[in-house]
């Protein structure tokens, strides 16, 4: 252990608001057998960690049970700055560069109950701090070319764009644009979004994105997005959707609208095409009272998989990483934050002004 009498930096959440998230700190930890200390350089925000933060992320809790303090965020880049003596050789070495794992546990295959026990930032500590010691097992290597800030954008928004487009495939399968196959990102501005728009664009594939924001679409365009839409001015997106691709649809959509857009998507699907389904910002809620068709009626209609996205293993991150890196993609940084406002980027996220992801800048 190379570092000595030093204190860990931290914010911490014990109640429901961002205003109410304080910093304090704790003594600096030792690993252990199998463990790591690494020094956090930056850490990406996504929309999961505002509502831990608010008191919103409540699906896997058990009942009655009570709030502990909790340092928020998932998602990190940092360097490896000792490792923990155990019986064999590390899998790391001090001075690698090293992103964080969103699942620690979840290293392939399906994703099951003891997994989500091990999610950074909810149950688990997260990153929002200077320094955490994680186990060798729950972090990936963070590709050469890319910034720290950059590199820490990857583990929740690149992992889970990369298996709303390619989480059906095998593992080392590329090329969803071989057959000349079209890609919808819904709402894509976000992180996921651009990630998505972005790994779409790198396998040769159409992509098409939707924005109530006609500069966010403009900036679409210039990532390389074929057709933008505008669905608060074009309220009828998925039926410009079936025009573009000739009455024929989509894909595979990214859908993170939820119950604002889900059955339009299933309007605007091709026949076996895959909804991805990540997340829920235009409602989690049918409005009450409409009458639509039964979900499963909508399923059969087109033949469409309808298909959950709780991130990904460590092994389909390690499989992205290897595309990035071919492709060289870049993720867009909207803005960047110091340590001491990160309470001001999560305003700032909750906000919806951005383009991209968020990033506070910690060491």
């Amino acid at each position: 252990m190379t570092i000595t009498n030093q204190q860990v930096s931290r914010w911490v959440t014990d109640q429901d608001g961002i205003e109410n998230l304080a910093r304090d700190t704790t003594p600096m930890p030792t690993p252990g057998p199998d463990e790591v200390l690494v020094r956090i350089s930056a850490v990406s925000l996504n929309y999961r960690d505002t509502e831990v933060v608010n008191g919103l992320y409540n699906y896997y809790d058990k009942p009655d049970q009570p709030r502990q303090p909790l340092v928020p965020v998932s998602d990190m880049c940092g360097t490896v700055v000792a490792v923990g003596e155990g019986d064999g050789e590390s899998k790391w070495k001090v001075g690698d560069r090293v992103m964080s794992t969103f699942l620690q546990s979840h290293l392939t295959g399906q994703v099951y109950p003891r997994d989500l026990a091990t999610g950074l930032g909810k149950p688990l500590d997260g990153c929002l701090q200077t320094y955490r010691v994680f186990g060798t097992e729950g972090l990936v290597r963070a590709p050469g070319y890319l910034t720290d800030e950059e590199a820490s954008c990857l583990p929740i928004a690149g992992v889970t764009a990369w298996m709303a487009i390619y989480g059906m495939e095998p593992v080392g399968k590329e090329g969803r644009g071989e057959e000349g196959e079209t890609v919808v990102v819904l709402q894509g501005t976000g992180g996921v979004s651009v990630a998505g728009l972005q790994i779409a664009k790198a396998s040769g594939a159409r992509a098409i994105i939707t924005s109530s924001s006609d500069e966010k679409l403009q900036k679409a365009k210039t990532l390389g997005a074929d057709h933008v839409i505008n669905y608060r001015t074009n309220p009828d997106w998925e039926k410009e959707v079936m025009r573009i691709t000739g009455e024929a649809g989509a894909d595979v959509i990214v859908e993170t609208g939820g119950a604002g857009t889900l059955y339009k998507s299933l309007d605007c699907i091709a026949f076996g095409g895959l909804i991805s389904c990540i997340g829920y910002v235009s409602g989690r809620e049918d409005k009450a009272g409409e009458a639509r068709p039964n979900l499963n009626l909508l399923a059969l209609r087109r033949t469409v998989t309808l298909k959950g996205i709780i991130n990904g293993p460590r092994d389909r991150f390690e499989e992205m990483c290897r595309f990035y890196e071919k492709h060289q993609i870049r993720p867009v940084v909207d803005r960047v934050f110091g340590f001491d406002e990160a309470a001001e980027a999560m305003r700032y996220l909750v906000s919806g002004s951005h383009f991209g992801k968020v990033v506070v800048k910690v060491a």
